[in-house]
């Protein structure tokens, strides 16, 4: 099946593949790891989602590549003079500040000075997750007068950039809302959306989302003007933009407790008076 996935879907991969030492770095000590070792060693950390860079030369000078946030929307881009001074001038002016986009470089740069390097593959891969989930939901987009809470149950498949430090990632989903007495209401959800980790600690992550474009199959039941009962089902495309918060818990090696908060509110689609309540529990597993 992962075969099949990663011949359908081509995104991005984030690989731990070196070793880990500890340096004393201007009077800091920390445990880096090795991404690159060539002419000029690629070396990084991560203290609770933020990511560091460094560049050891031959000579053992071991130099951190700064990007220092300047205003809001405004960077230093320090790293770029660092790296043009470190390989004799080569254009850094397109130069990206992530770990796949350095590792490139200094993987290009190795090859150009030294013969005998071996390359480093740094080709983009792509990481998948599976879930399954269950929850309440009051169905806030829907007419719902008794503000009734119904069992929701479903499943998705989660995509994200492995050669990052995977905040993002895109996600498909579907779900099953069950009716009830007082709220004669179910319908069935395709979903595409998109998650942004706000905080993305190697044990757990509280993350923002987004379902971007729905498809609805929805059943209804009601009593017409002469009393009797009537069904109806009705089938809509929407592009909703739902937004949503959530919560991984790490458990193992590649599995994680996922908590959700699904349906806050949306910016296309209207709620019907009640406080949203859709709250989910789940589990996903890497593929």
């Amino acid at each position: 099946m992962k075969n099949i996935l990663l011949s359908m879907l081509l995104f991005l991969t984030f690989q731990f593949n070196h070793s880990q030492e500890n340096y004393t770095i201007n009077g800091e000590t920390l445990e880096l790891k090795t991404e690159v070792d060539g002419t000029l060693d690629l070396l990084w950390t991560s203290d609770d989602g933020n990511y560091r860079y460094f560049v050891k030369s031959e000579n053992g000078t071991i130099t951190e590549l700064k990007n220092t946030k300047e205003s809001k929307r405004n960077f230093l881009e320090e790293y770029k003079t660092t790296l043009s001074n470190l390989t004799n001038g080569t254009a850094t002016d397109k130069l990206k500040f992530t770990l796949y986009d350095l590792k490139a470089f200094i993987n290009t740069y190795n090859m150009s000075a030294d013969s005998t390097y071996t390359s480093v593959a740094t080709s983009r891969k792509v990481g998948f997750r599976l879930g399954v989930f269950g929850g309440l939901t009051n169905s806030p987009f829907v007419n719902n007068p008794e503000n009734t809470k119904v069992l929701l149950i479903g499943g998705e498949l989660e995509i994200f950039e492995a050669n990052s430090s995977q905040r993002h990632s895109g996600f498909i989903q579907g779900r099953h809302t069950f009716d009830d007495e007082d709220f004669n209401y179910s319908t069935n959800e395709a979903a595409l959306g998109y998650r942004y980790r706000i905080i993305n600690k190697p044990t757990f992550s509280i993350y923002g989302q987004v379902k971007l474009a729905t498809v609805n199959i929805a059943s209804s039941s009601f009593q017409n003007a002469s009393g009797k009962q009537e069904s109806q089902s009705e089938t809509s495309f929407d592009i909703p933009f739902i937004f949503g918060i959530g919560s991984d818990i790490k458990v193992g090696s590649s599995g994680y407790i996922t908590i959700t908060y699904g349906e806050l509110f949306a910016i296309f689609l209207d709620n019907q008076g009640d406080f949203s309540t859709d709250i989910a529990v789940g589990y996903k597993f890497n593929l």
